[in-house]
């Protein structure tokens, strides 16, 4: 999937670069026991009727022996690739869902017996997707990003209907865990940030930041189990400092390393805590450690 375009912002001289009621049982509660899986029946989105035919996958299965499956979208990205690795150390099958495949072979080489590679693109359409992902995905992380190009569209092709259409083939497959990797400030109108040097410069490019928001109401309105990660500015160094999470609306400033970002998102998986609630994340020098059970627990559910 494409690499997010980083942007210099105003605020601070901070690095920042784009991202990305019916209650059901939390991921964590079904990850070590038999998931049963439910067919749906539904429409089409909009983007299948321009899905292009072609193989999407390279063939080579996964072998599990018992674990959890997690699907990956933008798994070759700067933040996908980190969460497919922390994925795996934390004993994961992993599916790495990419656009490029002789990229994946590069960003993962060697052999990894949990690591499935699989072509699949967000802007094809739910049913490609659906078969990409498999019956046997446990779970879906969206980390996609727009790829820099003069398609002013391409932010909404990629982070609105794309992630529909990851939520639609979730929808179809049964799978009822889903993390959005997404972004601050995606509610900057509501939160009187419209002046935010931040909010106009992102939103300069295709309103990228409105089409992310769209499709979080998205995915908060589909019934599937969400958590959806708001990063600041994302940094490429390691970890500094403890992760700040506060609840959505609330954080117009501050940065975060993508290897945190990863981490969240990795923990939302086994932390009921974290089930149906929007989290925005930076990190201070001068936060205290707090588990991170703790952490989703403070947020409350809207």
């Amino acid at each position: 999937m494409a690499t997010p375009l980083p942007l210099f912002l105003f605020k601070n001289a901070t690095l920042w670069t784009l991202h990305h009621h019916h209650r059901r049982p939390p991921l964590s509660a079904v990850l070590f026991s038999t998931i049963t899986r439910r067919s749906h029946s539904l429409s089409s989105t909009q983007m299948e009727g321009t899905e292009i035919t072609e193989e999407f996958t390279d063939k080579e299965e996964v072998k599990t022996d018992g674990k959890k499956t997690i699907f990956v979208a933008g798994a070759t990205g700067s933040t996908g690739k980190r969460i497919v690795e922390q994925l795996l150390a934390k004993g994961f099958a992993v599916k790495a869902g990419v656009r490029d495949l002789d990229k994946a072979k590069t960003a993962f080489p060697g052999r990894n017996p949990s690591l499935q590679i699989v072509k699949a693109d967000v802007t094809e359409g739910s049913v490609k997707l659906a078969k990409a992902i498999g019956d046997d995905s446990d779970a879906v992380i969206c980390a996609t990003g727009f790829q820099r190009s003069w398609d002013l569209l391409a932010p909404w092709k990629v982070d609105n209907l794309g992630t529909v259409n990851l939520v639609e083939a979730c929808r179809k497959l049964g799978v009822n865990r889903f993390i959005l990797i997404s972004s601050i400030l995606v509610n900057g109108a509501a939160m009187g940030q419209i002046f935010n040097p931040a909010y106009i410069f992102l939103n300069a490019f295709g309103l990228v930041l409105i089409a992310k928001l769209q499709a979080e109401k998205y995915i908060r309105q589909s019934g599937i189990d969400y958590t959806i990660i708001r990063p600041g500015g994302l940094r490429n160094d390691p970890p500094t400092g403890n992760i700040v999470m506060e609840p959505e609306d609330t954080l117009s400033e501050g940065s975060i390393s993508r290897d945190h970002v990863a981490e969240v998102a990795v923990e939302a998986l086994v932390h009921p805590e974290a089930s149906y609630k929007v989290v925005e994340i930076i990190s201070r020098t001068d936060a205290p450690k707090r588990s991170f059970k703790d952490l989703f627990a403070s947020i409350k559910q809207r």
